[in-house]
This record gives C-alpha cells, sequence and structure tokens, in this order.
C-alpha cells in the first residue's frame, strides 16, 4: 500500500480529529499554565504568596496526585466507550474548571492535597477520550502524522500556559492567585468547542446492545488479568502510596513484598487443590495480556525520567543556575540589529542580577515540539514502533544527563540547562507520540479508550515514582550534599535502562510475525 503524501494525509484527517485537538490545546494550557508552576509556588516563600512547602512534600504531592491521575483513565476511558465521548468531555470540564479555580485558595497541605486530586479527577476523564478521539479519527496511513500532529497541539498548550501564567504570576498587580484563573478561564472556552463543533466517533452508547456497567468494569479488569490479580497489585500500589507518606521506604517495600509472597504462596496452595473455576479467594491469579502489562511497565521507566524536566528542572535552574549569560547574549543580540533600547534594558537586568523565570526556560521544550514535532514524525513514519522508542528513549537520557555536565555548586551556566531541555526533547519528540499510536493500533476496535487509559497507568508510574525520587533526590542529592551533578545522572541512567529493556522486551517477548518480525530484523 502506498503511502500518501504529507498535504492529503492532512486533508483526510476529519472535522472532529482538528476539534479534539483545538479542545487538547486549551486543556493543556490550564494544565501547564499551573503544573509548569507548581514545583515554584508549592516551595516558594508564604510572604510571597506561595505555599511554603519543602522538596520533599512538594514531590510527594506531585507523585502520589499525579499517579492518580494518570491511574483513573483505565476507568475513565472505558465509560467513555460504552458511554460516548462527548458526554466524558463535558463531565471534565465541569469538575476542572471549578477545580483549577480552588487550587489558589487553599494554603494548608491537606486542603492543597484535596482540590489538587479534584483537578486530576477531572483530567483522567479527559484524557483517555481525547486520545481516544485521535485513534479513531486516523488510520494506519495517518495515524503517525495524526499522532504528531496531536503531540504538537499538546505542546501549543504547554508552550502558552506557562508564558501567560508566568506573565500573571510576576505583575505585582494581579499575583499567583490569577495562575489558578487563567486555568479555569481555558478550561471553560473548551465547552464553546464541544456544543457546537465535536462529533460523537463512538456508537455503543446508540446502539442496541450497549454493555452494562458491570460488563465494563469486568473488561477493564480483564485486559491485564483476572479479579485475583487487579487486587494484587492495585493492593502494592496503594501501599506505595501510603508508605511514602507515613512509613520509612524500607517498611513498605517489606509490607509489599510479604503481600505478593502471600498471594503467590496462596496460588501454589489453590493450584494443589486444584480449585479451577471459583471466585473470591479462591480464585487464582491469572494473567490477561500479559505482554501488554510488561510493556507498560517498561515504559513506566520513560515516564519517570520524562518527569524530572518538569517537576525538578525548574528547582534545579531556580537554586543552582545563573541565567545571566542568557541576558548578556539577548543584551549583544539587540545591540547588534539596533534595538539599542532592548539592549539597554537587557544590561539593566544585568546588572539588577535579575534571573530569567524557570518556567520559561523549561518551556523550550514545548516550543522545540511546536517547531519540530511534524518534521520528525513524518521523518520517522517509516522506522519500526520499538526503533522510534527506543531511540527517543536514547535521545532523552541523554538530554538529562546533559544537565550533569555542570557539576555541583552555585552558579552553573543556564547554557547548560537550554542544552539538556533542548536535547531532551527531541527525544521526546520521537518517544512519546509513537508509544500512544502503538497502543491504539493494537486496540480492539470498540475498546480504544480503555486501551489508551491503561496506556496512562505507565504514566500514572511514571509520575508517581517520578515525583517521590525527584524529592528524594533533589533533597539528598541536590540540596544536601551540593551534588546535582549525581542526581541528573541517576535520572538519565534510569533512562538508558529503559531503552535496554525495551529493546529486550521487542527481542523476546513479541512473537516474531507480521509487523513485530520486521523489528527483529
Amino acid at each position: 500500500m502506498s503511502k500518501p503524501g504529507f498535504v492529503a494525509t492532512v486533508r483526510s484527517l476529519p472535522r472532529t480529529f482538528w476539534v479534539a485537538n483545538t479542545m487538547e490545546i486549551f486543556e493543556r494550557m490550564a494544565w501547564y499554565g499551573f503544573y509548569a508552576l507548581s514545583s515554584l509556588y508549592i516551595t516558594g516563600k508564604v510572604q510571597d504568596g506561595c505555599l511554603g512547602f519543602t522538596s520533599e512534600q512538594r514531590g510527594l504531592l506531585q507523585g502520589v496526585v499525579t499517579f492518580f491521575l494518570y491511574l483513573f483513565p483505565v476507568v475513565t476511558g472505558a465509560l467513555g466507550d460504552r458511554f460516548g465521548y462527548k458526554k466524558m468531555f463535558f463531565l471534565a470540564y465541569a469538575i476542572l474548571a471549578p477545580g483549577y479555580y480552588l487550587l489558589g485558595q487553599f494554603t494548608s497541605f491537606g486542603g492543597f492535597f484535596a482540590v489538587f486530586m479534584l483537578v486530576a479527577v477531572g483530567a483522567a476523564v479527559f484524557k483517555p477520550v481525547v486520545v481516544g478521539t485521535v485513534a479513531r479519527t486516523t488510520d494506519e496511513r495517518s495515524g503517525s502524522l495524526g499522532f504528531g500532529i496531536f503531540y504538537m497541539m499538546v505542546n501549543i498548550g504547554g508552550f502558552l500556559g506557562p508564558v501567560f501564567a508566568g506573565m500573571v504570576r510576576s505583575d505585582p498587580r494581579l499575583g499567583w492567585e490569577w495562575v489558578f484563573i487563567l486555568s479555569a478561564i481555558w478550561i471553560s472556552v473548551n465547552f464553546v468547542w464541544l456544543l457546537l463543533f465535536y462529533r460523537e466517533p463512538t456508537t455503543e452508547a446508540a446502539s442496541a446492545t450497549p454493555r452494562s456497567l458491570r460488563k465494563v468494569m469486568s473488561d477493564v479488569v480483564d485486559v491485564l488479568g483476572n479479579g485475583r490479580f487487579f487486587l494484587t497489585v492495585a493492593v502494592v500500589l496503594v501501599l506505595l502510596v501510603i508508605g511514602s507518606r507515613f512509613l520509612p521506604w524500607t517498611v513498605t517495600l517489606v509490607f509489599s513484598a510479604a503481600w505478593v509472597a502471600w498471594n503467590v504462596a496462596w496460588d501454589l496452595v489453590l493450584r494443589g487443590m486444584r480449585a479451577e473455576g471459583l471466585g473470591g479467594a479462591l480464585q487464582r491469579m491469572r494473567l490477561g495480556d500479559w505482554r501488554f502489562g510488561v510493556f507498560l511497565l517498561i515504559l513506566a521507566g520513560f515516564w519517570t525520567m520524562f518527569n524530572q524536566i518538569f517537576i525538578t528542572m525548574p528547582e534545579y535552574i531556580r537554586d543552582f543556575t545563573d541565567t545571566t549569560p542568557i541576558l548578556a547574549w539577548l543584551r549583544d543580540v539587540f545591540a547588534a540589529v539596533g534595538l539599542d533600547g532592548m539592549s539597554e534594558k537587557m544590561a539593566a537586568l544585568i546588572r539588577e542580577r535579575w534571573q530569567i523565570n524557570p518556567e520559561y526556560l523549561i518551556n523550550l521544550n514545548a516550543g522545540a515540539i511546536v517547531i519540530f514535532q511534524l518534521l520528525v514524525s513524518w521523518g520517522m513514519a517509516r522506522f519500526h514502533a520499538f526503533t522510534t522508542m527506543v531511540l527517543g528513549v536514547i535521545v532523552a537520557a541523554a538530554g538529562i544527563a546533559t544537565a550533569a555536565l555542570g557539576g555541583g555548586g552555585v552558579g552553573i551556566t543556564a547554557w547548560i540547562a537550554v542544552a539538556a531541555i533542548l536535547v531532551f526533547a527531541f527525544g521526546e519528540m520521537a518517544a512519546s507520540p509513537k508509544s500512544q499510536e502503538y497502543i491504539g493500533r493494537i486496540a480492539p476496535p470498540d475498546k480504544v479508550a480503555m486501551y489508551m487509559g491503561y496506556y496512562f497507568v505507565a504514566m500514572a508510574l511514571g509520575n508517581l515514582f517520578g515525583g517521590l525520587l525527584s524529592g528524594e533526590a533533589y533533597g539528598t542529592l541536590a540540596r544536601d550534599m551540593r551534588r546535582p551533578d549525581l542526581m541528573w545522572l541517576l535520572f538519565a541512567g534510569l533512562g538508558l535502562v529503559t531503552a535496554a529493556a525495551l529493546m529486550a522486551y521487542n527481542r523476546w517477548a513479541l512473537p516474531p510475525r507480521g509487523d513485530e518480525a520486521k523489528a527483529q530484523a
């Protein structure tokens, strides 16, 4: 089958595809308008309008809340397939609009945690249905470009959100409260696109034989295994979340290992009793699509590394990075092109020892993706999914490792941070959209959103591990030991382990036939 040209592929994408992408822009403006600044807001001084929490508390909030944000889509995606995407979009916006506003009204740890969790629920309703819409409105020929366009739109929103948020939080007439008001406004705009232009791409809700809610939940569990397997994994995840807050890590790991060991031992007992076809505690654990489960677990390593750009890098820039070399470069550029007024303004900022807002430098990631994503997606379309993903993870790890070149101590040049962010962005452009496309293609046609919901499980684990690892590594290695380079090498090493695991998975876990055989050739 010949591959259509770029223009023909773009023209083949239906209106609902573009409506979903427009809603994604505004949803990302709302999320990153808050989240890109969240590390600064959570750990900033109370007298500056921030919360004044520690780095460890910041890591806990970002790890636990976003863990659930990316875990809930397992259920919300299945509900979208059953009841329709349009209803789920409406529900998401009805939760998110007040949720973002309320984030700026609570200053206690418990209150902020509760409202942050409300935002997580709304985002979890949104995520699988927007990706499900992209998967349902593209096919084998348009999928690579379609998901590339989608990821570019993600980053358009991710770029614009922090720009506006940074402007209002730096304005003494507005301040931090307007960061949250803006996020609520961006979400509210999505009601317009949804109600006027979005056309429902699913059919089950209007069919003569829709599944019951019980059947939907049963299908959710059966993707990776039966009820007992699901319960075993769920308890381990809950132990990790609760233990990170109230118990030492060693105790949490002992409890988790004991729970898994007990379940394995009980399965051996049931096997000896020949207990088959029974339910409840007498039901032996059964794996479902184990290959899919292993893939998600490996992908969690990438997302653990990925999150460090957004939750660790802002603190690192604030505490360790001297951004005046960038201001000096801008001063020289403006002087060279005859903009003496701007050149003098840059010189004045340097004399005042002014530093560039961390969120503006982090935004280089989104800006690079907006500019280059389509080129990267179009260029990588000829390669196998796993080739693209592995290459992307390796490049992203190289970007993370670049941050370690600054060594330790205060006064690290901002150019190293800029290089790290930009190199990472190119790895992200290859790895992230291709992994979403891969799962959208292997999902059964009537369960696309549910499978995309499971895709977010990898992101959930990456956010949990990434947040907790960020808080502990930053507190111990960067803040206490003054060795942020060791912290960045730790994160980069995790990325390389993930790339190696993907290659091993492609070599030994996938059946050597059809499209998968190409990867082994």
